[in-house]
């Protein structure tokens, strides 16, 4: 049988092929010509190779039904039993200064675009420009993704010329788009949300903050003891570190799992309203960014491809967390976990072509060693693209 205690074990072409060939014997003699060249070979071949397929979609099957192996469209309906649905693509925004005739009115929907490029943006309001003749409009880029996330000033080109409008430019960098989540990433997020079900613990408060598609990072320390910890946690109360999200909104998640008299302790602190009107005071900590940063040098063969470079960063930022090569974020490791260079180097060698991998660590870019890099519960390691040095021996 294919399904025992043990799960699922489909049947490989050539396991079908065997029971196929010995049925076939059974039924017409030992002497059966059953090789790749006879008639009855072939027609068994043919028959077992669809029928693997019909074993492989069984396979595939099977494993749709959990969390930790389902992909795809399959994966998107487990992701609510564990509170949560997967994170979508986003479009990127920034601030778009225009210069042209004073008092012009710039219709909403105004293309511009970065220079040299096909990434295209549109303003999302009508503008008019001041006595001076300039002004700043809000932009959004017209394709989802990281692709609109660029640096200030280089949205300069306007794509249906005005001869009102003289100039353009983005004052600040776009930012804020993003890649659908990887079912990886779906699935580790997920096995963090279950940890948390329920409330009044510090595992359901971790949960319902790792819940904000805006933070990154979160640990809950609570005080059992009758003097303050090594954190200023008072007695009798709990404090939560946070990486990225609102205040408000960072508020309003520990308030709605936080137990009764309980006091959410912290360095910020934020009113948030009960159900009875009133307000109620939450305090939590803004988290400490440790900055990573990574010299590594690479020996490759033939197959290290072109963007070989780009990619083995694009690893090593998935891994720690922090700002890829095209501003994406990523979250990386939680609160507390430390940066242990072997799992780097593991994460190195998933990039094609690589042979041998060395890695040096520092969290100042002066003083660089192969140690591991210890991370303290209130602290999270980030790592941006241009911290690391990527070195190619071929």
């Amino acid at each position: 049988m294919a399904l025992n205690s043990s799960g699922y074990k489909r049947k490989t072409f050539d396991d079908l092929l065997s029971d196929m060939s010995a049925k076939a014997k059974q039924v017409f003699g030992e002497n059966a010509n059953v090789s790749e060249r006879s008639v009855l070979g072939i027609l068994l071949r043919i028959m077992a190779w669809f029928l693997s397929l019909a074993w492989q979609d069984n396979e595939n099957v099977y494993y749709s039904a959990y969390r930790k192996t389902a992909e795809g469209a399959q994966l998107d309906m487990l992701l609510p039993y564990a509170g949560i649905t997967r994170n979508l693509d986003q479009y990127s925004f920034g601030a778009l200064e225009i210069t042209g005739t004073p008092n012009y009115l710039v219709s909403a929907g105004f293309l511009v675009s970065k220079k040299n490029t096909d990434i295209f943006f549109e303003t999302t309001e009508d503008l008019i420009l001041s006595p001076l003749g300039k002004g700043i409009v809000e932009i959004k880029a017209l394709e989802l993704g990281t692709a609109g996330n660029t640096a200030a000033n280089t949205i300069t080109e306007i794509v249906n010329p005005d001869a009102d409008v003289l100039s353009v430019t983005n004052i600040t960098e776009t930012k804020g788009g993003r890649e659908k989540e990887t079912d990886l990433e779906a699935r580790e997020r997920a096995s963090i949300t279950v940890e948390g079900i329920g409330s009044a613990t510090t595992n359901a408060i971790r949960t319902n903050l790792l819940k904000i598609p805006s933070i990154r990072a979160a640990t809950v320390k609570e005080n059992f003891g009758d003097v303050p910890d090594e954190y200023g946690t008072p007695m009798r109360a709990f404090q939560a570190f946070v990486l990225g999200g609102t205040d408000q909104e960072i508020a309003a998640a520990i308030f709605e799992k936080k137990a009764g008299g309980i006091q959410p302790y912290g360095t910020t602190y934020v009113d948030v309203i009960d159900d009875s009107g009133n307000p109620q005071q939450v305090g939590f900590t803004r988290a400490i960014e440790i900055p990573i940063y990574i010299k590594a040098t690479i020996n490759t063969n033939t197959s290290f491809p072109s963007n070989g470079i780009e990619q083995v960063k694009s690893m090593l930022i998935r891994y720690i967390g922090g700002s890829d090569v095209d501003s994406t974020i990523y979250a990386g490791l939680n609160m507390g976990e430390d940066v242990i260079e072997s799992r780097l180097i593991a994460r190195t060698f998933q990039v094609p072509g690589i042979e041998d991998v060395s890695i040096q660590l520092s969290t100042d870019g002066i003083d660089y060693s192969d140690s591991n890099i210890f991370i303290g519960l209130q602290e999270v390691a980030q790592l941006d693209a241009n911290n690391i040095e990527v070195t190619v021996i071929v």
